[in-house]
């Protein structure tokens, strides 16, 4: 895996308009971190709505799937929360 461009909240702030253009241009996320641990990450928004894309297909697949394969007393809420759970 490739190593991401890793900056501290201070950087961000003095390079915010780099950053963005990275992101933009690259489709290179860049970590952010705070005291060294990290904590978000600027993103293109492509980059997020091919997230997006994927995460509504992964809901669909495992509602399909669960629609198909019905056992009683599995409320949706599982679903979700378990989709939620697969994309950490």
């Amino acid at each position: 895996m490739t190593q991401l461009p890793v900056e501290s909240i201070r950087d961000v702030r003095a390079h915010l308009a780099e950053v963005v253009e990275r992101a933009d241009r690259d489709d290179q996320p860049t970590v952010i971190t705070r005291r060294g641990k990290e904590v978000a990450a600027v993103v293109s928004i492509d980059v997020l709505r091919k997230y997006q894309q994927w995460e509504e297909r992964e809901i669909n697949r495992i509602i399909d799937e669960r629609m198909a394969n019905r056992s009683p007393g599995v409320p949706i809420e599982d679903v979700m929360r378990e989709t939620l759970a697969r994309g950490e």
